[in-house]
C-alpha cells in the first residue's frame, strides 16, 4: 500500500476561490506556502507527467524539480518544491490518485521547516560547536531541544548556546542500556526527527540502530588507509599519509558501513604535525557533517538501498 503523508503543522493559508473584497486597499494578502514533495517508486513511464499534472490541478507552481532513475535498482526518485496557496489538503487530495496508481512512497512537508534534532556527544567539541553555532546563526535548518553526552565535558559549551544538556556515564553494559533508553525517551518526548552523532564515541546497539533507521547520522574520520582507535591522527602522522578526510553516513548495525551522505578529502604534507593533522581533519569533519545535516533537513537525501540519492 502507498505511504500516507505525515501530518505537519503549517501556517494559515488563503481559502480556495476569489478573495473577499476589502475596504482597505492596504490590507495584507497571504503569501503562497512553499512545499517540498519527495517520492520514490519503481521506475515506469508517466510518473513525472502525472505528478506535475496533479500539482497544477491543485493550483501549485513547481519552482524546483529534480529526478533520478537508478539503473542499478530500477527505482525512480523525485524532489519538487511547490508554491501553492491552496493548502495541504488540496495538494494531498490531488496527489492521492497518483500515489495509488504508481505505488509511490511520498512525503509532503513545508519547505525550510527546522527539523527537531537530538545531538549525541562525548568529549570532542568541534562538531557540536559547529552545529550549534550555525543553528543559532540561522544557517542550519534544525532545532536542537537537547544535547546528550556520556561525559560532562561539553556542558558549558552547550549551555552557552542556550541548549539543555544532559550527561549520563557509559562505563558498562547496564549504563549503556540506560543511556540508550534515555535517548529513545528523549526522541519521543521532544518529537525528534533526526539524531546526530557529533563524535559520540560509543557503538550503538542493533536495537537502537533499528529504532533510528534512516534518521541517525554519524561523522567518521576517514583516511587512506583507514586508521581505527583513539589516536587516528597520530597513526596517520606515523604512516606519512598524504590524504585525510571525513565521511558522514547513516547509522546502521554494521559499524561505519551505513549509506554515505557526504565525504571530504584534503591533501596534507610530511611537514604537518599531529596537532596540525588533527585540526585539518576536524575542519573536514565539521564541514561534512554540517552538509549532511543540512541536506537531510531540506529533504534532499533519499535512500536507494545501501546508497543515497542526494538532490543538491
Amino acid at each position: 500500500m502507498p505511504e500516507t503523508f505525515a501530518e505537519k503543522p503549517v501556517a494559515p493559508v488563503a481559502p480556495v476561490g476569489p478573495a473577499p473584497r476589502s475596504e482597505s486597499p492596504e490590507e495584507p494578502t497571504t503569501s503562497p506556502t512553499t512545499w517540498v514533495l519527495t517520492l520514490a517508486c519503481e521506475d515506469r513511464p508517466g510518473i513525472v507527467h502525472a505528478v506535475s499534472g496533479a500539482v497544477v490541478a491543485a493550483r501549485g507552481n513547481i519552482t524546483e524539480s529534480q529526478q533520478f532513475a537508478s539503473p542499478d535498482t530500477g527505482r525512480f526518485f523525485m524532489r519538487l518544491q511547490i508554491a501553492s496557496d491552496t493548502g495541504r489538503d488540496a495538494l494531498e487530495g490531488a496527489l492521492a490518485p497518483v500515489i495509488e496508481r504508481f505505488d509511490l512512497e511520498a512525503s509532503l512537508d513545508v519547505a525550510c521547516r527546522p527539523r527537531r534534532t537530538l545531538i549525541l556527544a562525548s568529549k570532542a567539541a568541534h562538531c557540536v560547536s559547529d552545529l550549534l553555532f550555525h543553528q543559532r546563526s540561522g544557517h542550519l535548518p534544525i532545532e536542537v531541544p537537547l544535547v546528550m553526552a556520556n561525559h560532562d565535558t561539553l556542558r558549558e559549551l552547550v549551555e552557552f548556546h542556550g541548549v539543555p544538556f544532559r550527561s549520563l556515564p557509559v562505563a558498562g553494559p547496564e549504563q549503556k542500556e540506560a543511556f540508550e533508553s534515555a535517548v529513545l525517551e528523549a526522541v519521543d518526548a521532544h518529537d525528534i526527527e533526526l539524531v546526530v552523532l557529533a563524535r559520540y564515541m560509543q557503538i550503538l546497539s542493533p536495537e537502537l540502530c533499528e529504532a533510528l533507521a534512516g534518521r541517525c547520522i554519524n561523522i567518521h574520520h576517514s583516511f587512506l588507509p583507514g586508521f581505527k582507535g583513539a589516536n587516528p591522527y597520530r597513526q596517520a602522522h606515523e604512516r606519512g599519509v598524504k590524504l585525510i578526510g571525513s565521511t558522514a553516513h547513516f547509522v546502521t548495525s554494521d559499524l561505519d558501513e551505513g549509506p554515505i551522505i557526504e565525504q571530504n578529502v584534503t591533501r596534507v604534507e610530511h611537514s604537518h604535525s599531529v596537532a596540525q593533522l588533527r585540526q585539518i581533519g576536524q575542519d573536514q569533519e565539521c564541514l561534512a557533517l554540517r552538509r549532511a545535516v543540512t541536506w537531510f533537513a531540506q529533504s534532499r537525501v533519499l535512500l536507494d538501498g545501501m546508497r543515497t540519492v542526494i538532490f543538491r
